[in-house]
């Protein structure tokens, strides 16, 4: 399971981002100081660190020197800070991303998977991570950059089949029989009717996932 440690002094911060993660499919180490933190680090295993730059004693941007001296764990910063010279300070010390307080779990989510993604570290299987959307399994949720998409219950496991199989083309007599069944009495414009909704849904971005495969059927592909 995909780790992220949690830097920050105030205890309510940390809970609720904890409670956040821990929905999304996560587990959470807490530090509530810098020290705590290169200390966890050291010693536990950890994918991803969120780090508040306003401490008491060390503050975030000591703490990411320090890290950055025998890590390289991705770093986002929670800052309230809306000077750009010290966001750049970060990033310029080793941070890999920022989040400006106050921020919500969908935004703060996103963030997380895309450097996730990036790194190249695997993120939880009960997420299914492609491109901009985010598939969390458990939950039916769907988010496309980060917001979240409403869909009926036929959209939502056309997606979660294209995203399961990325690449793969699949007939439209193929997605009727696994999505509608064999004693489904509807053509397969059925099938057409939802692809086209679905993709309005995801937006135009991720709408453009869903390939048609001209006198086949479709296919889901990020990198077209």
């Amino acid at each position: 399971m995909t780790t992220i440690l949690v830097v920050d002094d105030e205890q309510d911060m940390r809970k609720l981002i904890e409670l956040h993660l821990q929905k999304a499919g996560f587990l959470v180490l807490q530090a509530e100081n810098g020290d705590d933190a290169i200390q966890l680090v050291k010693t536990s295993k950890v994918d991803l660190i969120l780090l508040d730059v306003m401490m008491p004693k060390k503050d975030g941007f000591t703490v990411c020197k320090e890290l950055r001296e025998f890590t390289s764990i991705p770093i986002i910063f929670l800052t309230a800070l809306d000077a750009k010279s010290d966001l750049v300070k970060g990033l310029v010390l080793g941070g890999d991303d920022y989040v400006v307080k106050p921020f919500t779990a969908i935004e703060l989510t996103a963030r997380i998977d895309a450097i996730l993604r990036r790194t190249g570290i695997q993120i939880n299987s009960d997420r299914i991570t492609k491109g901009v959307l985010v598939n969390d399994i458990a939950a039916r949720q769907v988010t496309s950059d980060g917001k979240k998409i409403v869909l009926t219950l036929k959209e939502y496991e056309l997606i979660h089949l294209f995203m399961e199989n990325e690449s793969k083309v699949y007939s439209r007599e193929q997605l009727l029989e696994k999505l509608w069944g064999l004693d489904y009495e509807g053509g397969t414009r059925t099938v057409d009717t939802h692809i086209k909704t679905l993709r309005w849904k995801l937006g135009a971005m991720a709408g453009k996932y869903i390939e048609t495969v001209w006198g086949i059927g479709y296919r889901f592909e990020v990198n077209q």
